[in-house]
């Protein structure tokens, strides 16, 4: 059994899972997005993009709503920029030997050739550098999770792990033996039992769904919610609003703002009611390890 759901009570078949949205604060759309789906009460969590333009937005309306028990952010550690004409850069450095950089400044758009070239103190930097803004921002971080999963690779995992720590916050991270996890160096697999054991989250499973069409959403739901398997899982969308800013951005905008209508939906509130999971957000996990420290 996950011992982070043991000792929060879940008994041994549990299926526990947080709904969380990402990319908030990346454009204005994400950050009304935000605002509509806390009020309405089916998101679990979020995470937050210090290095976009539209953080300064999103910060503020975090700051008037930090007292909704729903309240649950993190910092979604950003090393790329994956738009063409919608881009944001590192805040810690302008150094292109750092390896952060595309010959234009900006975040690499693809996570390859950010994994490939990335210095290891650059991105704890960086990362560091994303927790500090937030913070600073005057809200309760919650956790610390991964842009594009970039942060799956063994030049960054280990600096991203450090950053978490520093902080004492549970960062997204899947167990050693997910297959996403199984081909990293043994050091690796080895550091993220140790983190388990003293009391850090590992998550069983990570679904998202799918960008790529945005018809038959509330069907693509219940795949998911069918999909989830006994233990910890992240169930990721990408909500916003229908706005010309997030169509001029986004390819994909058509199944963000299918995100945001499926997430005020009543008929996948009861979904979720008859799926029997349990749904949590961020800070009970960190509270639980932090306690455990």
């Amino acid at each position: 059994m996950n011992p982070i759901l043991q000792k929060l009570g879940y008994d041994e078949n549990a299926r526990v899972v947080i709904l969380h949205a990402d990319d908030i604060g990346m454009c204005q759309a994400s950050v009304d997005a935000y605002a509509d789906l806390l009020e309405f009460g089916i998101m679990s969590s979020a995470a937050t993009m210090a290095p976009c333009p539209w953080f300064p937005a999103a910060a503020e309306i975090f700051r008037a709503r930090q007292n909704n028990p729903r309240f649950d952010i993190g910092v979604h550690c950003t090393l790329n920029s994956e738009w063409q004409n919608f881009r944001w850069g590192a805040i810690s450095t302008r150094d292109s030997a750092s390896g952060l950089l595309d010959a234009d400044g900006y975040f690499y758009s693809l996570s390859e050739p950010t994994q490939e070239n990335a210095q290891s103190d650059a991105v704890e930097q960086e990362l560091t550098a994303q927790v500090e803004r937030v913070l600073a921002s005057g809200f309760d971080v919650t956790h610390l999770d991964t842009h594009m999963l970039t942060a799956f690779h063994s030049r960054i995992l280990p600096a991203y792990l450090r950053v978490a720590d520093k902080f004492n916050l549970p960062a997204f991270v899947l167990k050693p033996e997910h297959e996403w996890m199984r081909d990293l160096p043994k050091e690796i697999l080895t550091a993220l039992r140790e983190r388990q054991a003293r009391g850090a989250p590992l998550f069983d499973h990570f679904d998202a769904l799918a960008l790529e069409h945005h018809t038959r959403r509330l069907q693509e739901a219940q795949r998911a919610l069918d999909a989830l398997p006994v233990g910890l899982s992240a169930l990721v969308f990408h909500p916003v609003r229908d706005t010309a800013e997030a169509r001029a951005m986004a390819p994909d905008w058509r199944s963000r703002v299918a995100d945001r209508k499926l997430f005020l939906n009543e008929k996948f509130r009861a979904m979720i009611a008859a799926s029997g999971v349990h749904v949590i957000g961020y800070r009970v996990l960190r509270d639980a390890m932090r306690n455990d420290a």
